[in-house]
């Protein structure tokens, strides 16, 4: 018998989900189908480009943050610019996410060069990675494996020194093994339980001397994206687990002190997972949205030449962005070119204006104000049951013919 036998009875290498709530498959299907859904959506390329950038941020903010790391979101943004100057004493956090992101790349690069192999030895690396410039502890050796006894957050023992060697061996023979072998149409399915599954066995061994959060989150990372999750939700298990952190804490205390029940650190670790895609879907929906309806408004004008059509146009497009109804003395001042045009005209020559576009269904008008009609192009919203007297359907405005002026 082994040390950890003993000690930690709980890590067993078995996946036994007969206790999981009928919720948690419901969520793990949502989550495979929505990360599809993100895979190859189109998008302009600076926009892409962004968002690739921003959700790199986010991945390499909770992961370091989690640890201590105190850069903010928008810094680290920065500090992949290039943008960000940090005095001498913080010098090391601008170090820390670099070894973030310079170790998602080369998860990337391997990725596509068709190397996913899970091994001990590319643990070893990714915690190499990660501590590499920082100052590390005593008997700490980045990527060597600890010979020390450690606590985790207070909560629990870490596995026995003298079995992670084993443990790691152990645990990616069974991360590669049939429990994890998926069946046709369910790979993204049996890649997220992997992910939660590897992170939650390496937060129980902690098999380095520092570094184990991190290196624990690169290998859920590296999972994820072999499986064809997209980048960007890759990144999300490490943002929920740092927007949640004393849950996460809470939630890996009490498998361990279950004995090994994981159906409940499996839901709440879905659960966000599903909460952050969704919300990347969002804001790829808004993009998606804005593009439409720019190629949408042009194509209401397309037909129509001359000085007063291309005004109206541009006055539609740099309406669009305001988020609430603007008064209407308010609409020259929110561009440039608006203020050019209608900086000799009269009051009435934008009121005009106003009318034309709104006939056009293009605009609305309120009393406060005015607001871009960008509603009008979307389709297939849902009912919804209401007490009043049901109301024929209005055809898209791309259906109905451009009214003469």
């Amino acid at each position: 018998m082994r040390t950890f036998e003993r000690t930690h009875p709980w890590i067993s290498f078995r996946l036994n989900l007969r206790e999981a709530r009928p919720r948690l498959w419901l969520s793990l299907g949502e989550a495979a189908s929505k990360c599809e859904h993100i895979a190859g959506v189109p998008l302009r390329p600076a926009t892409a480009q962004m968002l690739h950038r921003l959700f790199l941020a986010k991945g390499a903010l909770a992961t370091t943050a989690i640890e201590g790391n105190t850069l903010t979101e928008k810094e680290i943004l920065a500090h992949l610019e290039g943008k960000l100057e940090l005095p001498p004493s913080k010098e090391y956090l601008g170090q820390e996410v670099d070894n973030i992101v310079a170790a998602c790349n080369g998860i990337g690069e391997r990725l596509h060069q068709g190397d996913s192999a899970l091994t001990p030895e590319r643990i070893r690396e990714h915690n190499r990675q990660i501590l590499e410039k920082l100052t590390l502890g005593e008997g700490v050796v980045a990527g060597e494996l600890r010979s020390h006894s450690v606590v985790v957050g207070n909560v629990y023992r870490g596995a026995p020194a003298e079995d992670c060697k084993y443990l790691l061996g152990r645990l990616c023979e069974w991360l590669g093994g049939p429990d994890f072998q998926a069946e046709p149409g369910l790979e993204l399915v049996y890649a997220i339980l992997k992910a939660i599954m590897a992170h939650l066995y390496l937060a129980w061994i902690h098999p380095f001397g520092d570094g184990n959060g991190r290196t624990t989150r690169l290998v859920e990372y590296q999972i994820l994206l072999a499986a064809g999750v997209p980048t960007p939700a890759a990144h999300l298990l490490s943002n929920h687990y740092n927007q949640t952190r004393a849950e996460y804490y809470r939630q890996l205390d009490r498998a361990s002190k279950s004995g090994g029940a994981v159906a409940p650190f499996i839901e709440y670790a879905v659960r966000g997972f599903v909460d952050g895609v969704r919300e990347q879907l969002q804001l790829i929906r808004d993009q998606q949205w804005d593009v439409t309806w720019r190629s949408f408004v042009h194509e209401r004008f397309r037909d129509e030449p001359g000085a007063n059509a291309k005004r109206q146009r541009d006055l539609v497009l740099d309406l669009s962005p305001a988020s609430e109804v603007v008064p209407v003395a308010k609409v020259p001042e929110l561009s440039a070119r608006l203020a050019r045009y209608y900086a000799d005209k009269s009051a009435k020559t934008l009121q005009r204006d106003l009318l034309a576009v709104e006939t056009m269904d293009l605009v609305e008008r309120t009393p406060a104000g005015v607001r871009a009609h960008r509603e009008v192009i979307l389709a297939f919203l849902p009912w919804r049951r209401t007490t009043e007297k049901p109301k024929l359907a209005t055809p898209p405005a791309s259906l109905r013919p451009i009214p003469k002026r």
